[in-house]
Parts: C-alpha cells; sequence; structure tokens
C-alpha cells in the first residue's frame, strides 16, 4: 500500500517533531491518552532524554505505561503525573523543547471525560512558557465531538494571537463527511540579540 499523501494530523505532528527533538532533550505528552504519542516522544528522546506527561485518567497512565513496557522504553526516560494538562506548570522546572496535546476523550474509555476549551487554553499559556526558542507544541483537535468544535475554536484563536512571537501553522483534511481533526503547530521564534 502507498503512503498517504496527506498523513492524519497525529502522523504529520510526528512528522514535524520528529525534525526539532534531538536525543537528551526533555518534551512533554501534555495529555497521555493511550499512550501513542508519549512512546513516539520517548524514541526521539532515546535513554538519556525525559518525557514528562499529565491525564486526569488513571487508565491513561497505566496505558502509556504498557507502551513503555512493550516497547522497552526505560522508566528513567519518562515520568507520569495524573494531573490535569493545565497544571504542567506546577510539575515542570525549566524548558522543554516540545509539548504535544492530544485532545478530546481517551480512546475505549468514557467518553463523557474530554478536554476543555478552558482547561486547554490554560495548557496552551503554560506550554509557551515552558517551551525554549526553536521549540514546538503540536495540538491535534476534535471538532466531531461535543466541546470539540469550541476547544478547536479556542485553539485556533490562541494560536494566531501568538504570530509575533511563534510560527503558526493550521493542517486540516476539507470535504469530509464528519468533522476531521485539525492541527496547529507553533514553533517559538528565536530571540532576537
Amino acid at each position: 500500500m502507498k503512503p498517504l499523501i496527506f498523513p492524519k494530523p497525529t502522523e504529520m505532528a510526528h512528522m514535524w517533531l520528529r525534525q526539532i527533538i534531538e536525543p537528551g532533550d526533555r518534551v512533554i505528552d501534555a495529555t497521555l491518552g493511550n499512550g501513542h504519542d508519549a512512546l513516539f516522544l520517548a524514541q526521539c528522546v532515546g535513554a538519556i532524554g525525559k518525557v514528562i506527561g499529565f491525564d486526569v485518567q488513571e487508565l491513561a497512565l497505566e496505558s502509556a505505561t504498557q507502551q513503555m513496557l512493550r516497547h522497552g522504553i526505560p522508566e528513567s526516560v519518562y515520568q507520569w503525573h495524573l494531573a490535569s494538562h493545565a497544571r504542567m506548570g506546577d510539575f515542570v522546572i525549566g524548558s522543554v523543547k516540545a509539548v504535544m496535546f492530544n485532545l478530546g476523550y481517551l480512546p475505549g474509555a468514557d467518553h463523557t471525560w474530554i478536554t476543555s476549551a478552558d482547561e486547554t487554553v490554560l495548557a496552551l499559556e503554560s506550554a509557551a512558557g515552558l517551551i525554549s526558542d526553536g521549540g514546538m507544541m503540536t495540538v491535534v483537535c476534535y471538532p466531531g465531538h461535543p466541546g470539540g468544535d469550541q476547544e478547536a475554536e479556542a485553539v485556533k484563536a490562541w494560536a494566531l494571537a501568538r504570530g509575533a512571537d511563534w510560527h503558526v501553522v493550521h493542517y486540516e483534511k476539507w470535504a469530509t463527511r464528519q468533522a476531521a481533526p485539525e492541527l496547529i503547530a507553533m514553533q517559538k521564534k528565536e530571540a532576537r540579540p
């Protein structure tokens, strides 16, 4: 089978992040979910890096840990927090190279537990303060579920307002039968001397 010319938003986020994350970097998975992004990040930072993850559901932390164990990722590489992504600044000291958000609900779990626009905007503010110059944040939004439209619009508005300090990209598929996931990616501009 030929590769998709237009990859899924999560795959596009991985493609972009792979270009900037190096072994030894510190990164954040703001919404652990089933641990797929955390695993990707762990493979990028290697044995000397650190992935810091957040989720409000214990099941997500367990799933992410299982992903790590299945793929032989050492425990020293990851650290999970049972907390909202909006609280990442309470747990992370110093800068990080990247922050990934995969919003919505935990696949295979209770779909009434969803991320919300207000919490996510707080999390974006926190992430923006942690990312080093040249670092990146990616946000995959799912407008197809209740509350998802408002959250996606809030993320886009927040990102658009930061164009002076960030390179901002919006990636989405059009002409789909139902609302398709969207990717908002932001790379922090280098400080001018």
